[in-house]
């Protein structure tokens, strides 16, 4: 293993330091740029998400009525209906959420997060 350097940094003087010749409001572009594909709106996700949505919320309300007698059944089906339920609605919910924050222009929500198939 080598051994360590006795090296000893110091920041430079403000004079040596390179600000890249800006003014105070000043951009760079470099870091403004966004590709067409990051602004690209995927319709099947955001399809197979709100489809996601509405078939985890009609599970679990099917396992709610069952838990409360309102519809006929049994408490196996229901808690099977409870897990397929939650199984389709996180998933649903979370892209659902991200992509209306995203048509809304929240910052840090962008279509790019959304995977597209």
């Amino acid at each position: 293993m080598a051994a360590r350097r006795n090296v000893r940094y110091a920041a430079l003087p403000t004079e040596d330091r390179d600000n890249n010749n800006f003014a105070e409001g000043d951009v760079d572009l470099r870091f403004s740029y966004t590709p067409k594909s990051l602004r690209k709106i995927p319709w099947k996700s955001i399809a197979l998400a709100l489809f996601l949505l509405l078939l985890g919320t009609s599970l679990l309300f099917l396992s709610y009525f069952i838990f409360t007698g309102h519809m006929e059944g049994d408490s196996s089906q229901a808690y099977g209906l409870l897990f397929l339920g939650f199984l389709a609605f996180l998933p649903g919910f979370y892209e659902t959420r991200v992509a209306y924050y995203s048509w809304r222009g929240a910052p840090g929500y962008t279509f790019a997060s959304i995977p597209d198939y």
